[in-house]
């Protein structure tokens, strides 16, 4: 696989997967697994529980390319996803944390 800089990863457009998912052990793994198996370089992950702590949402900065909407329909179809949307990468959730990464 190429390696990508610096300067050619931040021209390359992004898109931001929000995926609500059952919480439980290996459901992460089984979502991030399915890019990795595809090799699908993920940018940024973040997940955290909603509400009482049964589900859990995943946010996931990934490159947009002519695969993104294929990987989402396969997401779609793995047992705990409960729903995706996808945005834009202005999407708050990583443009905010990128500000406590900064030296």
């Amino acid at each position: 696989m190429n390696a990508i800089n610096r300067k050619e990863q931040n021209t390359l457009a992004r898109a931001v997967l929000e995926i609500d998912v059952n919480n439980h052990p290996g459901v992460m793994s089984h979502v991030v697994g399915l890019f990795s198996r595809r090799a699908y370089n993920v940018e940024g992950i973040l997940c955290l529980p909603v509400g009482d702590g049964k589900q859990s949402r995943i946010w996931l900065l990934v490159i947009e390319d002519q695969r993104l909407p294929q990987m989402m329909k396969q997401v779609e179809k793995l047992e705990d996803v409960i729903a995706l949307r996808r945005h834009t990468a202005e999407h708050a959730v990583f443009q905010d944390l990128e500000s406590f990464f900064r030296p």
